[in-house]
């Protein structure tokens, strides 16, 4: 089906590529390295999951390169040379500067291209929170919504996007600083399993320090009880992803579904793409849904 305004964001929704293409989404890939050597994240198509994150287990330093102004204006440009207007979909703000580099862009495209328009969302997700404000989107857009009041759809409900992360190992936490290097040594030696969630304002916040995976997950899904909309009435979609723990999220998933039962489809579950887990390492499960508004 053709439409007469393109949906775009960063490769960081944890989408396949055929789903992206599927639900008709432009993305820029992202760069990012390994041992000093740089890949592009195409979304598992050129680097398997598998085998980046066991580069990882296996020590590898992994780093990731912010696309700059020039980068998107050159993407942009190509885009809008379609004669279609855009609405472009940011990584979390509070996470990444990569949404300033893309309204400095946007900035320069509207100077270049006065007869079009071009909409930034900065999304306040991540990983697979942002792949199922996509999914949203596109079946909106599918539905006949125009590019205005989809845009005005994106501003006013992407707080209602909740995320829920843990992980089995601090690693990658401390080294990105998210995690103190206190924290992380009594963490691993209590076996402490961080509940986090992205707040209001887009960032990772840990909200509980629990002992042990089994009741990690168990809180985990209490909170979904807890923010769900309609509570156990709740009736959307629910995306997860892990970085090389899929038994873990299959287990976090079967509760989900028991719990849920009027839920959208199963639990969809992802890996979680290159650029986020260079950051989380291996041994994060991340659970979204749509709920109440987040207010911190």
């Amino acid at each position: 089906m053709a439409y007469d305004y393109i949906l775009s964001c960063c490769s960081y929704t944890d989408l396949s590529a055929k789903e992206m293409k599927d639900l008709d989404i432009k993305y820029i890939c992202t760069p990012y390295m390994v041992d000093g050597k740089t890949y592009i994240d195409d979304l598992g198509e050129t680097t398997s999951y598998k085998d980046f994150y066991q580069s990882m287990k296996d020590g590898a330093v992994t780093n990731t390169y912010q696309l700059n102004q020039n980068d998107f204006a050159d993407y942009f440009r190509e885009l809008l040379k379609t004669g279609q207007d855009i609405i472009h979909v940011s990584l979390s703000s509070g996470l990444s500067g990569v949404s300033n580099s893309a309204r400095l862009a946007i900035e320069a495209m509207k100077a270049e291209f006065p007869e079009r328009t071009i909409y930034l969302v900065d999304s306040l997700a991540a990983a697979a929170g942002l792949g199922l404000l996509m999914y949203t989107a596109s079946n909106l857009r599918a539905q006949g919504m125009g590019i205005e009041e989809l845009y005005h759809w994106l501003e006013d409900n992407k707080l209602k996007l909740h995320h829920w992360f843990f992980t089995t190992d601090l690693t990658y936490l401390v080294r990105g600083g998210r995690v103190s290097k206190t924290s992380g040594f009594i963490g691993g030696v209590l076996n402490i399993c961080p509940l986090m969630n992205v707040s209001n304002t887009g960032k990772l916040i840990p909200r509980a320090k629990i002992r042990g995976k089994k009741k990690v997950i168990t809180e985990m899904v209490e909170r979904m009880k807890e923010h769900a909309r309609d509570g156990l009435a709740y009736n959307g979609k629910c995306f997860m992803c892990n970085s090389m723990c899929e038994d873990d999220a299959k287990e976090v998933a079967a509760l989900v579904e028991e719990a849920f039962p009027n839920l959208d489809g199963k639990v969809q579950i992802y890996t979680i793409g290159t650029t986020i887990g260079s950051h989380t390492g291996p041994g994060t499960v991340a659970l979204f849904f749509w709920g109440d508004e987040r207010v911190d």
